[in-house]
């Protein structure tokens, strides 16, 4: 499937138009809007309450990420970022912040452009009316695990003569997809993000955080995540998706920051193209 996806980047030219792509769920997968807990998708209301984005943004140190796009685009390129899993947008927006003009430096870039997703519509729309920049970024509902997906993306890409973001965010995301998906789908879904994006920040969820999901379902006498006793991904899940990223060298880890107030690190990995690979 990752090949797929690879192929249909590479013929960005040949892209459909963009389609709004909604995962439907019965009312049983809607309980969270009233219990926060039953967030299957990890689509919670209130995350940011709980995870600022300063958080985040705080561990990055200022310019290093612009550094490394700039050197790997042109100078008048337009830099776009795509973020997965963005729930309602704030942390987005920060990092569109720190991106666009890091502490120290005294002139904002002119172009920045983000494409954020999520798999739950409520959430978008929430987005897209605090949106405060909404000819930089764009929110969009669709499951980026859905290879249907790539119209949205593709579109987004062609608009600026590009085949690839130059950076991808996976923020807390890493462990929905692999309770839902399965150990299949989150090596899928990792492989897909490396053939759209030149570097990737991920920040996983330690498995914990998966035990802690999975009793929160049963808790609430909700159906258990469907594949979360048949995982043979587990353990020390930072390494896991290390080897995993950087399986076969298609990646590299260059960077590991710090460590959020709730016990995790964001990790920046940069892709390694096909032509890099031979050399």
């Amino acid at each position: 499937m990752a090949a797929d996806w690879k192929c249909a980047v590479n013929q960005v030219t040949n892209c459909v138009q963009p389609e709004t792509f909604v995962v439907k769920m019965d009312d049983s997968e809607t309980d969270h809007r009233e219990e926060p807990g039953a967030a299957q998708y990890g689509n919670f209301r209130n995350y940011y309450t709980f995870h600022p984005p300063e958080a985040r943004t705080s561990l990055l140190p200022p310019g290093l990420l612009l550094e490394l796009l700039e050197k790997h685009g042109g100078e008048q390129e337009a830099l776009l970022a795509l973020d997965v899993g963005c729930n309602t947008g704030e942390l987005s927006i920060a990092l569109y912040n720190h991106l666009l003009q890091p502490e120290g430096c005294s002139e904002p870039l002119k172009y920045v452009h983000f494409m954020c997703c999520d798999i739950d519509p409520d959430l978008i729309t929430r987005a897209q009316i605090a949106n405060p920049y909404t000819d930089a970024i764009t929110f969009s509902t669709l499951d980026i695990t859905d290879v249907s997906s790539l119209g949205t993306l593709c579109n987004f890409l062609e608009r600026f003569g590009r085949s690839s973001f130059h950076i991808g965010f996976c923020m807390s995301i890493t462990m929905w997809i692999h309770l839902n998906h399965g150990d299949n789908g989150l090596t899928d879904f990792l492989n897909r993000l490396k053939t759209l994006c030149d570097y990737l920040l991920i920040e996983p969820q330690p498995w914990k955080c998966y035990r802690s999901a999975a009793r929160r379902l049963r808790k609430l006498g909700r159906q258990d995540f469907d594949h979360f006793h048949t995982l043979s991904i587990r353990g020390d899940m930072e390494k896991e998706i290390t080897e995993i990223m950087t399986k076969d060298g298609s990646s590299e880890l260059i960077h590991r920051f710090g460590t959020t107030s709730w016990d995790r690190s964001l990790l920046l990995f940069k892709i390694r193209r096909p032509t890099e690979l031979s050399v």
